[in-house]
């Protein structure tokens, strides 16, 4: 199970940090990723990362404003968002992949997901 967390309202410009805590498996062994998706529109892929943390990989649109990382200490995976955005606002997604060293599209398993609304 992926239990997601960390979502509110903020500010444009402002910060948030998302969590994913994992539980029943060997989180080790996933790949992870963030997805997202806004009223209205699909979901996409917002960032992965692959096992041990050395391999990340993001969408054009939150390229070197949002930054993905895990502790497998503590079976969690991260989305650290700066400087957002009103139109990042979306429920975000957090997804595992057993194996995988990038997660953009399908998954194993997916968490509940966690709004975040940037007002302008």
């Amino acid at each position: 199970q992926l239990q997601a967390s960390g979502g509110g309202l903020v500010p444009a410009g402002g910060s948030l940090r998302l969590s994913c805590e994992a539980s029943g498996g060997t989180f080790s062994t996933y790949g992870m990723a963030w997805f997202r998706q806004a009223s209205g529109k699909e979901r996409e892929f917002v960032a992965t990362i692959n096992w041990n943390g050395g391999s990340t990989y993001y969408a054009d649109s939150v390229k070197g404003r949002f930054t993905i990382s895990r502790d497998n200490a503590k079976n969690t995976v991260y989305l650290q968002m700066n400087s957002l955005k009103p139109e990042d606002s979306a429920v975000y997604y957090c997804a595992g992949k057993y194996g995988a060293v990038r997660v953009t599209q399908r998954a194993d398993y997916w968490g509940q997901g966690t709004l975040v609304t940037v007002s302008s």
